[in-house]
């Protein structure tokens, strides 16, 4: 019944936003709206959705990075838009910030190794995100960032220790606060 759910929610962001993106010449501008709207109307179909909490967040993140990929679009440019628009859409559906952070920005690198991209950058891109979506809608920064710089490390983890060491370098030069969040993290 869950992956039923989830599955339907990817198919359903990857549709809109594929769609949405039809004709655009300027992905950047338009990814954050297009995401959020997409979120937002794909999570109203079922409450049980933003139930679903990290994975819900996750699946719209995978969607939308299925639907720009289908476009023949940069992902990795539009990924801070992805996660922004994720963000934005599930917290104003009800989902809570911290799954809503932990999904985009894990979802995000788990989307990169897929689609053999590269990691560390794509990381950054999600952090930043998730960060200034947060900043955005008034929630609570710190705890975003630190939320997002922990889920980019725990996926990357899940890829190799290799990628994971890439990107705590890469949050640590890039990230205002990463680098001592990073230090308190085991292994």
């Amino acid at each position: 019944m869950v992956f039923k759910l989830l599955s339907r929610l990817v198919n359903g962001v990857k549709g809109g936003v594929s769609a949405g993106l039809k004709g655009v010449g300027d992905i950047g501008s338009s990814i954050v709206k297009l995401v959020q709207d997409t979120a937002i109307t794909v999570l109203k179909e079922s409450s049980e959705f933003v139930g679903g909490g990290v994975d819900a967040a996750a699946s719209v993140v995978k969607g939308a990075i299925s639907g720009v990929s289908d476009t023949g679009a940069s992902v990795v440019g539009a990924v801070k838009g992805i996660v922004m628009g994720t963000i934005h859409g599930f917290m104003q559906s009800g989902g809570k910030q911290d799954d809503a952070v932990r999904g985009a920005v894990g979802q995000s690198i788990h989307s990169a190794k897929e689609l053999g991209l590269d990691v560390a950058d794509t990381a950054v891109k999600a952090v930043t995100g998730s960060i200034d979506a947060v900043t955005h809608i008034g929630g609570d920064v710190g705890s975003a960032t630190k939320s997002a710089v922990m889920a980019a490390v725990d996926a990357a983890y899940h890829i190799s220790d290799e990628v994971a060491n890439s990107v705590k370098e890469a949050l640590s030069t890039s990230v205002k606060g990463a680098k001592k969040i990073i230090g308190t993290l085991k292994k």
